[in-house]
């Protein structure tokens, strides 16, 4: 069953209760309205009968016929106390107006009595009193007054009631239909438009209300916000999955390149060709770089993919200036020509996962080892903000180009010519990738024949500073 139907059923029943109510009172109203209409006439005709009863002599014992013992009135009938009929009004000719034994018992205790009979074919109401102040006076009049005409106005009144109320609740029906339709449009709009995004797959579309802002707007506008968010996430998905896409395929062109020259080697050496010894040492030594330009190319995937699958690194307080020294001697064991300086080195902590941090600062040192000419020099300092420190890695190598800086931090890229000193294109990619999951950033500044340098903010973790 729709909400249609359920709210037209609604109000239906609503005002379906509303009439059937107001007709019952209103039946119910006329019903007793008239018949207490005719309880006062014949209450009325009773008393005149009293009064008149008084001024007349006596009445006989004997019993007269009752065709000759007129009363004056309209269906009105005497009984003595034992009941026989002595008198009727010439209207009843010889007609005879019931008495009930319930009503015969009220009568005899002095009260008042009506009850309703039918004599010859007429429905009648029935008034019955005992009059006279003593019991040689005493008598018992009746007086009956027709209520066909009000049976059959309240007949009339029930058919008009019930053809009225059907009308009207059929006319409910099709106004509360009508009505639940106009309120659901909006909402049938909404459908409509979610099934049209939903087929298409465009999340570009938005719901169009030009109503108030009530209930209906709100959801509207919920819904256009959902979709906004929607609509990002969608493209964040597109474009992770195009990231996926062209990681594979770069990963798999830089693993190719070393499996190929290892596999080339290897089937040199199974050759029956003799070798010379410095033929054999050259291929060997070209077989070991590859294998390890390959390990570290596939330790440098373990990075990336660790960064990817876990964006929020377990982060502690990390004394920096230890760990600054620590990665620098490391560095300067790989390039003993190079000068490293540490320069203005706080002695804070910062928040963060200390190896990823460490792997961090290794790949800068020898980023900025690699592309610094020997006998260089390289240098390590930190600066520090209100909430942040901040740790700057300098080299004074060849620079970046401005229409490569954007793209230096990008995966297996290498536009800039002075980072093709064999590396795949990861290091700078997966170092973002490690501060962003500790909730720092990674920036480069670069010039041109003077160096380029990379700079890392972090938060700094006051508790266990030890400044």
């Amino acid at each position: 069953m729709s909400i249609r139907l359920r709210l037209t059923l609604l109000y239906t029943s609503i005002v379906a209760l509303t009439i059937v109510t107001f007709s019952i009172v209103l039946y119910t109203f006329q019903s007793q309205a008239t018949l207490e209409t005719t309880k006062a006439s014949l209450l009325r005709q009773g008393r005149d009968y009293a009064n008149m009863a008084r001024r007349m002599p006596p009445p006989r014992h004997e019993v007269m016929p009752p065709m000759l013992a007129n009363v004056p009135g309209r269906w009105t009938q005497v009984r003595s106390l034992d009941g026989t009929v002595i008198r009727r009004s010439a209207d009843l000719s010889d007609t005879t107006l019931p008495l009930s034994d319930a009503g015969w018992r009220a009568v005899q205790s002095g009260a008042p009595w009506f009850e309703t009979a039918i004599v010859d074919d007429e429905p009648l109401l029935i008034y019955s009193q005992l009059v006279g102040a003593s019991e040689r006076t005493a008598e018992i009049v009746q007086i009956a007054a027709p209520i066909s005409e009000r049976e059959n106005a309240l007949a009339i009144l029930r058919m008009l009631l019930i053809a009225g109320d059907t009308l009207i609740l059929l006319a409910a029906f099709a106004i509360g239909w009508t009505l639940a339709g106009a309120a659901l449009e909006p909402i049938h709009r909404i459908t409509q438009t979610a099934q049209s995004i939903g087929a298409a797959r465009d999340f570009r579309q938005r719901i169009v209300h030009r109503g108030p802002n009530d209930e209906i707007g709100q959801l509207a506008a919920m819904l256009n916000t959902m979709l906004g968010e929607l609509e990002s996430a969608y493209r964040q998905v597109q474009q992770a999955l195009e990231v996926q896409k062209r990681f594979v395929a770069d990963a798999s062109h830089e693993l190719r390149t070393p499996l190929t020259t290892i596999r080339g080697n290897i089937e040199l050496l199974r050759n029956d060709v003799p070798l010379d010894p410095s033929e054999r040492a050259e291929v060997l030594a070209d077989t070991k770089a590859e294998v390890e330009r390959l390990i570290r190319l596939v330790n440098q995937l373990l990075w990336l993919a660790r960064a990817d699958a876990a964006r929020s690194l377990s982060r502690e307080s990390v004394a920096l200036q230890p760990l600054i020294e620590q990665v620098c001697r490391q560095t300067k064991l790989l390039a003993p020509q190079r000068t490293i300086l540490t320069e203005g080195i706080h002695a804070v902590s910062v928040w963060a996962d200390r190896d990823a941090l460490k792997q961090v600062l290794l790949i800068l040192l020898d980023n900025a080892r690699v592309h610094t000419p020997a006998r260089a020099t390289i240098r390590v300092t930190t600066t520090l903000e209100p909430q942040h420190v901040a740790i700057i890695v300098q080299d004074t190598g060849p620079g970046i180009p401005a229409d490569v800086l954007p793209h230096v931090f990008e995966r297996f890229y290498r536009g800039d010519p002075a980072r093709h000193a064999g590396g795949a294109g990861l290091g700078l990619a997966i170092a973002k990738e490690l501060i962003e999951a500790q909730g720092g950033t990674i920036s480069v500044q670069s010039t041109v024949g003077q160096g380029s340098a990379f700079t890392i903010t972090l938060p700094r973790a006051f508790a266990t500073s030890s400044e």
